[in-house]
């Protein structure tokens, strides 16, 4: 499993532009949050149904889905998550 990268107070501060966004999977009670973009990207961890992210702005379209960066304030960090799960 990748390193989780821990973000510097002045990233934390940086942060903008992006919208909350609620997590939700119609199959399973969990997303995966990945370290890139893709279907084949490593897992960083998974969210629970409900658990809030913030988007970065940031967006690409790769294996059939809008792959959009997020951050998750509780751990700090940013990954990828398919704009599927996240309501757009």
């Amino acid at each position: 499993m990748a390193e989780i990268r821990k973000l510097t107070q002045e990233e934390l501060e940086g942060i903008s532009g992006g919208a909350v966004r609620e997590v939700h999977n119609d199959s399973v009670p969990y997303a995966y949050i990945r370290v890139a973009p893709g279907l084949s990207s490593e897992i960083l961890f998974s969210v629970d149904n409900g658990t809030k992210l913030s988007t970065t702005g940031n967006k690409i379209t790769r294996d059939g889905y809008t792959w959009y960066e997020v951050y998750l304030a509780g751990r700090y960090s940013y990954g990828w998550i398919a704009g599927s799960l996240i309501g757009f």
